[in-house]
């Protein structure tokens, strides 16, 4: 990595957590009886529910998430090309049960900002002192003319939340032909993890070359550029022959027509929206994005996502709801689950503060994202440490860091990296 050493990021992501703990320790014996309720159990809310109990076990800290099994949208990449196993995804609630977290399995279908409590599809009302709200993301089903839930869920995946659509995508890859097209359609900015798409066409280009080297990937894209742009390509190039004749993958940015504005899941066709139509044995659309539902339902909302006080996160609409993860505006980081995780230590430690009546520290948070191009050979990443300076998240100068020039033992060792964040991210989340 050019500015920040493996290192001093671990050192960093450290202090952040050491930090952000120490801001409630001194006053753990004070919060009894002080509810939090957690609106969705993934990255954020998990993690959140995790470090509240750290922080201070006197909180009755509820997390309300209606799947009981978890998968993590990070790895789910290597699930589609075939390098891991989707058990392996996979996570529980058992442990944060274990540590004083009550789960409940269900839909929330209101949020009461008023009188301070969370309704769900099954009856349930749970009161609150303090909501935090991570409802990931949802779609703009209606940007792309034929395309919806529905179609989605049963012939045209988008595999952007990590489960049933997963395994649907990785069978119907080994279900095509040699000498197939793959057709991905990307989203357009902001959309959950950046990288994520580009990672995704190196991981099924990986298995199209192995087993299947007659067949091809056509990537549509209504942008011009994207999150690790230069990496990937130089990627694409080394391993599968972008540029040439040969090269198992093509890209259509948006100025050559690469937004998808209709599909045909009958016939698995596309059309961009310069008029080209684009026929795939596999189609994987991957949406346009915005906040999830009860972002939405519980008018947490301006414009497609939720404007949040960076300190707190607690919502610039609502008082006593905070918002992390995906849903939040909270740029310049990045939608990803690095960042949900950092965001829910530094939410966690504010609700705690607020909660026993002490002041916060000054918080601070880390975002790292790996991508593996090649499988057991290539790994890039990036990484950034931010700080909070006038109201607002801001990058630290010279703290971050691309992946450098081509090095084989680099990127083999990236790989581990990765994988290896991977065990530490989701044992810090789900305890």
């Amino acid at each position: 990595m050019t500015n920040l050493s493996r290192r001093n990021l671990i050192k960093a992501t450290a202090a952040t957590a050491v930090g952000v703990a120490a801001a409630s320790q001194s006053s753990i014996a004070s919060a009894a009886g002080k509810k939090v309720v957690i609106v969705g159990g993934g990255i954020g809310g998990a993690t959140a529910a995790n470090y509240l109990k750290k922080m201070d076990s006197s909180i009755d800290v509820t997390i309300i998430e209606y799947n009981k099994d978890y998968y993590t949208c990070f790895m789910s990449n290597e699930v589609i090309g075939g390098n891991r196993d989707i058990e392996s995804i996979h996570f529980q609630y058992d442990k944060l049960k274990a540590k004083g977290v009550n789960v409940i399995f269900d839909t929330v279908t209101n949020i009461d900002a008023k009188g301070q409590t969370v309704k769900t599809k099954g009856g349930q009302s749970v009161a609150y002192d303090r909501c935090i709200v991570s409802p990931g993301v949802d779609y703009k089903w209606e940007a792309i003319e034929g395309y919806n839930a529905d179609v989605a869920a049963n012939s045209v995946p988008h595999a952007w939340k990590a489960g049933p659509q997963t395994k649907l995508l990785r069978k119907q890859l080994e279900e095509m032909k040699d000498g197939g097209t793959v057709v991905i359609a990307c989203p357009p900015n902001p959309f959950r993890c950046p990288p994520g798409p580009y990672e995704r066409i190196s991981q099924i280009a990986a298995y199209l070359k192995e087993n299947k080297p007659k067949s091809k990937i056509i990537a549509l894209d209504p942008k011009n550029k994207f999150s690790k742009f230069g990496l990937f390509m130089d990627g694409w190039k080394r391993h599968y022959g972008y540029g040439t004749d040969a090269s198992i993958i093509k890209w259509v940015k948006a100025d050559e027509g690469g937004k998808v504005v209709k599909v045909d899941a009958a016939t698995k066709t596309v059309t961009t929206d310069s008029g080209d139509t684009y026929k795939a044995d596999v189609l994987n659309i991957i949406p346009p994005q915005k906040a999830g539902k009860i972002a939405f339902d519980a008018g947490l909302t301006e414009g497609d996502w939720c404007p949040v006080e960076h300190k707190t996160f607690e919502s610039k609409i609502h008082k006593n709801i905070h918002v992390i993860g995906d849903s939040s505006i909270a740029s310049p980081m990045p939608k990803s689950g690095y960042s949900a995780n950092s965001q829910a230590k530094v939410c966690a430690a504010a609700v705690a503060s607020l909660l026993n009546g002490v002041e916060m520290v000054e918080p601070s948070w880390v975002n790292t994202c790996y991508s593996v191009i090649a499988p057991k050979v290539d790994g890039i990443s990036v990484a950034m440490v931010y700080a909070y300076e006038g109201g607002k998240i801001v990058k630290v100068k010279g703290s971050g860091g691309l992946t450098g020039a081509y090095d084989a033992e680099l990127r083999k060792r990236e790989v581990l990296y990765a994988h290896s964040w991977f065990e530490n991210i989701t044992a810090d989340t789900f305890g």
